[in-house]
């Protein structure tokens, strides 16, 4: 059981596929998401940030869906697989969209990055070559206080570009 579960109120147990494994974690009926992958299971990368779902800090994907950590109850995500920014990171889903956020200094503090990545990897998996406005729509649910947002829209429209050509280049190589 978890500390952080009161004496009056009962555990619920939450079984669910995170970044791949299965897990089992004892929550508190009212725990969120977004505390027990932080708490339970140390995956910090999921921040909490406003706790409102208005700063897209605490995004993760559930059954390959972003949605706010913090707005969900542990419980809601039972039976359910849950990919953090560190399983997007260490299956290297989302290693191009690293390498251009760094290249381009998309990122300062750091704080809203894990959340940026994950609505850009999303973005990109429903649309192969998104415009600007496109990108900043997606991108309408984090906030960002360091970076002013053109470098992370540069970031995701280049890999986007990137991503275009490379499936191209792939095209013509099987036709030969």
């Amino acid at each position: 059981m978890s500390s952080d579960i009161d004496e009056a109120e009962e555990a619920v147990r939450v079984r669910f596929i995170v970044n791949g494994s299965k897990v089992t974690c004892a929550v508190a009926p009212r725990d969120t998401l977004v505390d027990c992958l932080r708490n339970s299971l140390e995956l910090t990368g999921t921040h909490a940030g406003c706790e409102m779902g208005a700063c897209g800090a605490c995004l993760v994907q559930l059954d390959g869906r972003a949605v706010h950590a913090c707005l969900m109850f542990a419980v809601q995500a039972d039976g359910a697989r849950v990919d953090t920014i560190e399983g997007l990171s260490e299956s290297g889903a989302i290693a191009d969209l690293q390498a251009e956020f760094h290249r381009r200094n998309a990122l300062q503090c750091g704080f809203c990055t894990p959340g940026m990545l994950i609505n850009a990897h999303e973005l990109l998996a429903r649309v192969a070559e998104p415009s600007r406005e496109a990108i900043r729509d997606a991108l309408s649910g984090n906030f960002c206080r360091c970076t002013g947002y053109e470098a992370i829209i540069d970031a995701i429209a280049a890999v986007a570009e990137a991503r275009v050509d490379r499936a191209a280049q792939e095209r013509e190589a099987a036709s030969r």
